[in-house]
């Protein structure tokens, strides 16, 4: 029997293995880590480093030993390379649709697995695939145009589902229907701040499986409005120069690559 990957998750916790004084990894081996009911779903992933890889959830408390621990996904990133958790991320959204999916949304009956990603109605023939809630964040400059890095500012907003309450991020938003997302960016910003941008530009993505998103990154530059919050979203925001930033997003996510690299290539 050959080794697995083994990306088994208890609720919204991954489990890792102790290497010793090396830190965690996903474990990696020829049996489940946990028992394996014969109900439990086991959702096959693409190959990590030559070996297969497999996911499943647990309803019950995992009985950890020494040689284990569960984290955060969020906080796996820290202790696993960044190809493991990309891979856990897809593992937690693939787990979060067969959770969702059990029943047909046009005639009830139960779905059943059709392909990797895909499940079939027992009953009307109904076929779903995993699907994804696109979200914009942009990173909003006032005077871009300037030639001295010390006159541009930075506009950073703390929204309210924010962990840290301390923490500014940046404007972000979910794509309604029949939207694109150059329309979305100036929807919410405007919606969120009050102001107007120009200037939108593509600056890259991130899949976000908290649990079901894809973050699209986008750059603007302010062009007209005065700052007024939309305060059921957020509760404080404002314009930031460089010697002065506020407690910023970690490394992970996208807001915190835009911002970055604001600060460092202006």
């Amino acid at each position: 029997m050959e080794k697995k990957y083994w990306f088994v998750f208890c609720g919204e916790c991954l489990l890792l293995r102790r290497n010793g004084d090396d830190g965690y990894s996903i474990p990696l081996e020829e049996n489940a880590p946990t028992q394996v009911r014969e109900w439990t779903y086991i959702q096959e992933l693409p190959e990590l480093d030559g070996y297969q890889c497999v996911a499943y959830s647990v309803n019950t408390p995992i009985d950890i030993t020494d040689s284990m621990r569960t984290v955060g996904l969020r906080e796996s990133y820290a202790l696993l390379p960044r190809e493991h958790y990309i891979m856990a991320g897809k593992a937690s959204q693939l787990l979060y649709w067969d959770s969702c999916t059990k029943y047909c949304g046009v005639c009830g009956a139960p779905m059943r697995k059709n392909t990797v990603i895909s499940k079939r109605c027992t009953n009307c023939g109904k076929e779903v695939w995993p699907q994804l809630a696109p979200a914009i964040i942009v990173r909003i400059i006032r005077g871009a145009e300037s030639d001295c890095k010390d006159d541009q500012e930075i506009l950073l907003v703390s929204a309210k589902n924010f962990k840290r309450h301390t923490m500014f991020g940046l404007v972000a938003g979910f794509v309604e229907t029949g939207e694109t997302l150059e329309e979305c960016v100036r929807r919410e910003v405007l919606e969120e701040t009050g102001i107007v941008v120009r200037n939108i530009q593509y600056f890259g993505s991130q899949p976000w499986p908290y649990p079901s998103g894809l973050m699209i990154g986008f750059t603007a530059d302010y062009e007209s409005g005065e700052l007024k919050l939309q305060t059921s979203e957020l509760n404080k925001g404002g314009w930031f120069k460089r010697n002065n930033m506020p407690d910023i997003p970690d490394k992970l996510s996208i807001a915190r690559m835009l911002i970055d690299d604001w600060l460092e290539n202006g």
